[in-house]
């Protein structure tokens, strides 16, 4: 209000005030608010999408107004084989729009949620439109096998886990990290398990209980991984949960291998499962886990050894190659772990990451690059699969197969025992952590009673857990499609997976909203991102660099005419870095240019705009550096600047 009075008197106008403004004038006044409003947030973007939306159901609706689900039995043979690579990226284009929203609008809300709700959101429109692209190629992935979605996502979500881990903490932290994997994660599954064993009303066996058991023991923790890196969280709480999450992956997995071989075994499908008792499961878990050790390490080995014979930095293209080398062996250790000797594909995995980060990091041409290209496919990689996970969940909650209507196979019961079970998860979380706290503060590295507690509330599920579960139903489905099951029997076991998928799917959903969205808050609450003195002094430095140099080449730039006319105010809307400086910082850059340019290429800086804005008007400057002269300002001099300040803000909003 101050600066319009100024310019208005300047130019010899007078001010209207709001009452004194028509009602026209007032709606106007109003309507250029709102146009403002809605074009500077994107608002208008968002209820375009929404009205393009709302309308594509609309249309779905009309062309199925009896309710009945369109049958695409026959159209379903008539599907291209090449629509199916519409569906990956037209996942990838629509996480770059929700990358967007969330990271200007909701930064709090998890990005692997929000794709899961989008996957959702197509899952709940395949069956209700029929002669789309989209929903042509999504029906295609919806019948993918379980174990190419192990074999596509399992490998490229695990080695970028593996190789980012501290290798030289991992080692001390090792045996607390195996408590975490091993026995907690086998009694985690067991009482879980007992949960859905004698508390759900579905009628599950004690097998199938074990393999969704299985499934939720594994954590996922990326989102608070995330978190505790960006805020400085302590390293050893960072190396807990990394740490746990990439070791109970392959425990969980062993123990899902398992009890997965004996629920397929119910079937009664000849050569489909098998009947595992329990001298030959120990058995089957240490030839999975040490076996997968020693195929992983021979890979990781041998990349060691291709990537000595490829070090050589003056060319380029054994850069790339060095990469291609790294995704070529974690791919064919899975596979072979896995397919070929019967294994486990993640454990291999994961030993064939620690060791080339162990032996091999140094060998790396460019490491940058190599670190960059996992991080693009891990992001690609978990975009797809969150979105295919709620794509199978929309799904199921939108149709049961066996009924002539669309109604979901999730009734209001199920509702509230994922809530029940989400508790549960939660109460048996907090019991493993504090149950084996008496160990894990006497072992490795350590802990204590408030990164236990954050350990507790971070148990995230997510990318291994939805794939295994994928995995499964999917199992089931191509199974018992060959009619070598009579349809009340396979109408049976596909309710109990789907039932199975809905649960993962919720409750990894539920994690990633409430406890990933909670971390930061609770981490705070606890004291564990307290910034130290040195921390403190670091970034404190670091900023005085900044503002040093930057003030620096802005010194430089205004001894050229091209910028002599141009006002230090629009600068300290631009530059941040550049709105609080003081007449001593800025005569002593200009000290420096003085000093370190050559006499006959020295030109003074203009400094006509940028002075007035360093007085304080209603007092004497004091300046304390000895290289810096100053003369005292009359009070004539200052009613000069202060003429050329308010006059150079006036031209400014002309």
């Amino acid at each position: 209000n101050n600066t319009v009075k100024i310019m208005n008197s300047s130019l010899g106008c007078k001010t209207k005030s709001h009452h004194g403004m028509t009602k026209a004038e007032r709606q106007m006044n109003a309507d250029n608010k709102l146009r403002g409003f809605v074009t500077g947030k994107n608002v208008d973007i968002f209820m375009i999408a929404i009205a393009l939306a709302w309308y594509h159901v609309g249309q779905a609706h009309a062309q199925s107004e009896d309710g009945a689900p369109q049958d695409n039995s026959e159209q379903e043979g008539e599907i291209l084989s090449s629509t199916a690579v519409l569906f990956p990226w037209f996942i990838e284009i629509m996480g770059v729009f929700v990358y967007y929203f969330l990271s200007r609008y909701v930064p709090a809300l998890p990005y692997t949620a929000c794709m899961f709700l989008v996957g959702l959101l197509i899952g709940y429109s395949v069956q209700r439109v029929a002669g789309n692209a989209v929903t042509e190629s999504t029906t295609l992935w919806l019948g993918i096998e379980g174990e190419v979605i192990l074999l596509v996502f399992l490998p490229g979500l695990v080695y970028l886990d593996s190789y980012n881990i501290d290798v030289h903490m991992f080692q001390q932290a090792f045996w607390q990290v195996s408590l975490f994997a091993f026995p907690m994660v086998l009694a985690g599954m067991t009482l879980t398990a007992l949960v859905a064993y004698y508390i759900f009303p579905y009628g599950w066996s004690f097998d199938l209980s074990m393999t969704f058991g299985s499934i939720l023991s594994a954590t996922d923790p990326v989102a608070v991984a995330v978190l505790l890196s960006e805020l400085g969280a302590p390293s050893r709480l960072q190396m807990h949960i990394s740490g746990e999450s990439l070791m109970n992956d392959g425990s969980a997995i062993v123990f899902y291998n398992i009890f997965s071989a004996r629920f397929l075994f119910e079937l009664g499908i000849n050569g489909v499962g098998e009947d595992i008792g329990w001298g030959k499961g120990f058995a089957m878990f240490f030839r999975l886990a040490f076996g997968a050790v020693a195929i992983g390490l021979a890979f990781g080995i041998g990349v060691v050894f291709v990537l000595y014979h490829l070090n050589r930095s003056l060319s380029g293209e054994d850069n790339v190659v060095q990469v291609v080398l790294t995704i070529s062996a974690a791919y064919l250790a899975f596979f072979t772990s896995e397919i070929l000797s019967g294994c486990s594909g993640v454990i291999a995995v994961l030993t064939c990451g620690v060791t080339i980060k162990s032996f091999g990091e140094t060998l790396i041409n460019d490491l940058k690059l190599a670190v960059n290209f996992w991080e693009i496919t891990e992001h690609l990689l978990n975009s797809l699969l969150f979105a295919l996970a709620g794509v199978v969940w929309g799904d199921i909650l939108s149709n049961n197969r066996y009924t002539d209507t669309f109604e979901s196979a999730f009734e209001g019961k199920d509702w509230g025992y994922m809530i029940v079970l989400y508790l549960f998860l939660m109460i048996i979380r907090f019991a493993l952590i504090f149950g084996f706290y008496p160990v894990t503060k006497r072992i490795g590295i350590g802990t204590n009673v408030r990164e236990s507690l954050f350990s507790s509330w971070a148990g995230l599920r997510g990318a291994v857990g939805i794939a295994l579960a994928l995995s499964i139903n999917s199992d089931v489905v191509h199974l018992t499609s060959s009619g070598a099951v009579d349809e009340s029997t396979r109408a049976k076991y596909l309710d109990y997976t789907e039932k199975l998928f809905g649960f993962v799917g919720g409750i990894a959903f539920l994690t990633l909203v409430i406890n990933a969205t909670l971390s930061g808050p609770i981490l705070k609450r606890l004291g564990l991102v307290t910034p130290s003195d040195t921390r403190e002094k670091i970034v404190k430095n670091y900023r005085d660099h900044v503002v040093a140099y930057t003030l620096g080449q802005y010194v430089r730039l205004l001894s050229e005419e091209r910028f002599h006319l141009l006002d230090f105010s629009v600068i300290k809307k631009h530059v941040p870095f550049l709105s609080n400086i003081t007449y001593e910082q800025l005569m002593n850059e200009v000290h420096k240019y003085k000093k370190n340019t050559p006499v006959h290429e020295f030109v003074e800086p203009n400094l006509e705009n940028i002075i007035p804005y360093l007085y304080e008007f209603d007092q004497p400057v004091a300046v304390k550096n000895k290289n810096v002269e100053v003369e005292n300002i009359s009070p004539e001099r200052r009613r000069v600047l202060k003429d050329v300040r308010r006059q150079s803000v006036v031209n400014i909003h002309k």
